[in-house]
């Protein structure tokens, strides 16, 4: 019988040039490293201000909902332990452009979360370093500066190689554990106002079932969890994908889950009630309330920081303003590292210039980082606020992975024979509803984000053209594009933004964001339900033949040239 190591080397062959330096806990704490980043240190703010208490129940519904996501990608990321493999799942399924259209979305995506991230670090030190940040909070000159510097160190520590990451990352994770679980004993223990949770006006959900379910994707929470993906994006360089994919990806989201939902109830709790002017959430994102209490700070700058100073919590806020570099800077390390593997997996798919797929002889596909480094600097633009950039990325990020639940009910047809060393249980349920809860946060993160992620979804297609035009009709390198089989996606596409426009959620700080507002909240669920099993039918039935995905399962053995380091 052979071993899991040998049965990981003949699964992960277009990966053997890179390191499998990621142990048990190792992925594991990517993974939590990658959620616990300026999501929490924001997210219970913004949450309270547009759901009240009944934000509370946005962090159990967003729980389950990247549970059912994490589970569709768990028998995938064992099948086929590819680094880079939300973008590659589709490429196996559907073909080129499939695999493009999920690709771009992803690596846009993750390009500008790390320097999403930056941001935040420098958002906190703006209480202190004043010159940091212009009073609409954008970045000054040289914050800009300093922050390219920042993306710069990112780059430098993922070009040594795997094992220096993660060993960092390693014990970063437990500061980052240690600081969140401290904030909430501090929090629950100095001051709890029980009547916070039902005595102030509105009661215990003043903005509604559709406060609740916008907080989702605008407020942070669903931000909050998106690393959960490094399970599937590092699980080719892992040493036992059988064993520590499915417990990344469960245990990630849980951990993190259980973690987040009481630090909001601590900070619930813990708001003066008195500093709630008129008993009203909403103005938690203001500054006349809580902040003045604390010498006039912006919450949008440091919330969790002057909360405590509020509390009469100096020391904790004092170690919140350092975890403020900690937290954020280590996701965006590890988001340096993903959107590198992302244009890998783009360049190994051959969809993306061949120069991406190229390694150095640690097993790091440097161009790809150099490219990351390159965008992600872009994003310090003077873009609008931290919640504000959050929210695209969070609805490109989620529309990328509605395609794991897809791929793994498909594949049951295409390659019933493969090898399935961790198979799924109950697929046939938890693969719709992972798609069902896809498409509600594109949903309700409203039409003013949906529009502005469909437009970016026009601009990959434009490259793409360019793509085909060069590396098809003029190198002859670009791969079979199989629309035939991938055109689907364009229908899910439109239909996102269909039910989108009809609906009743906005996603703009305007009631009236431009769309039709036909149906309210049961409508929009409907809608939604009709969507998932309208994609769900049309991928199932575009999908290629079993004989085609085993012709790209060897192309995608081809060699790359290994590259030798390049002197910084």
């Amino acid at each position: 019988m052979s071993t899991d190591v040998e049965q990981t080397a003949r699964a992960s062959g277009d990966d053997v040039r890179l390191k499998k330096d990621f142990g048990t806990i190792g992925l594991l704490f990517a993974a939590i490293g990658s959620i616990i980043g300026s999501g929490w240190l924001f997210s219970s703010l913004k949450a309270s201000s547009q759901a009240g208490p009944a934000a509370l129940i946005s962090w159990i519904v967003a729980t389950i909902m990247f549970l059912l996501i994490g589970l569709s990608y768990s028998e995938l990321g064992v099948m086929f332990p590819r680094s880079g493999g939300v973008a590659r799942y589709p490429h196996y399924a559907w073909g080129s452009f499939a695999s493009y259209s999920m690709g771009w979305v992803t690596w846009l995506a993750c390009a500008s979360v790390a320097a999403v991230e930056v941001s935040a670090v420098l958002t906190y030190a703006e209480s202190y370093l004043h010159w940091l940040e212009h009073d609409n909070g954008t970045l000054t000159g040289v914050g800009i500066l300093i922050a390219i510097a920042i993306m710069a160190l990112f780059v430098l520590i993922n070009y040594f190689g795997v094992r220096w990451f993660a060993r960092i990352n390693n014990v970063l994770v437990w500061w980052k554990l240690a600081m969140i679980v401290l904030v909430i004993v501090a929090l629950l223990v100095t001051a709890f106002h029980s009547v916070n949770f039902h005595g102030l006006k509105g009661g215990f959900a003043p903005y509604g079932i559709k406060g609740a379910f916008e907080a989702i994707p605008a407020a942070g929470i669903a931000f909050s969890f998106l690393g959960f993906r490094q399970g599937i994006e590092l699980a080719g360089e892992t040493d036992n994908p059988r064993r520590n994919v499915p417990l990344t990806l469960i245990g990630s989201v849980l951990i993190c889950g259980v973690l987040y939902f009481l630090l909001q109830v601590a900070f619930i709790g813990s708001v003066p009630t008195k500093d709630l002017g008129g008993g009203d959430w909403a103005s938690l994102n203001t500054p006349q309330t809580l902040l003045q209490a604390s010498g006039g700070a912006s919450a949008n700058f440091s919330p969790l920081a002057v909360l405590a100073t509020v509390l009469g919590l100096g020391w904790l806020a004092a170690l919140l303003y350092a975890d403020a570099i900690i937290s954020p800077s280590d996701t965006g390390l590890i988001y340096t590292s993903v959107t590198a593997r992302m244009s890998y997996a783009m360049g190994r798919n051959r969809n993306a210039p061949r120069v991406l797929a190229h390694v150095n002889e640690r097993g790091v596909p440097w161009p790809s980082l150099i490219l990351a480094w390159v965008v992600g600097c872009i994003f310090f633009l003077p873009f609008p606020s931290w919640q504000a950039l959050v929210s695209i990325v969070t609805s490109l990020t989620v529309l990328s992975f509605g395609s794991g639940a897809i791929a793994l009910l498909t594949f049951r047809k295409q390659l019933p024979d493969q090898e399935r060393p961790y198979r799924l249980k109950a697929a046939w349920v938890i693969g719709p509803l992972a798609l069902l809860s896809t498409n509600l946060m594109m949903y309700w993160a409203g039409w003013d984000q949906v529009w502005k992620m469909m437009c970016a979804v026009l601009i990959g297609y434009v490259l793409l053209a360019i793509f085909e035009y060069f590396d098809r009709g003029v190198n002859r390198r670009a791969p079979q594009l199989d629309f035939k089989h991938g055109w689907w996606v364009l229908v899910w596409f439109a239909g996102i933004t269909l039910v989108s426009y009809l609906g009743s959620y906005s996603g703009a700080s305007t009631v009236d964001a431009g769309q039709a507002n036909v149906y309210k909240f049961n409508g929009g669920v409907i809608a939604n339900i009709i969507l998932t099993v309208i994609v769900l039918a049309l991928a199932w039935h575009c999908q290629l033949p079993g004989e085609r995905v085993e012709q790209i399962l060897n192309e995608s053995e081809d060699d790359v040239p290994v590259e030798p380091p390049v002197a910084l």
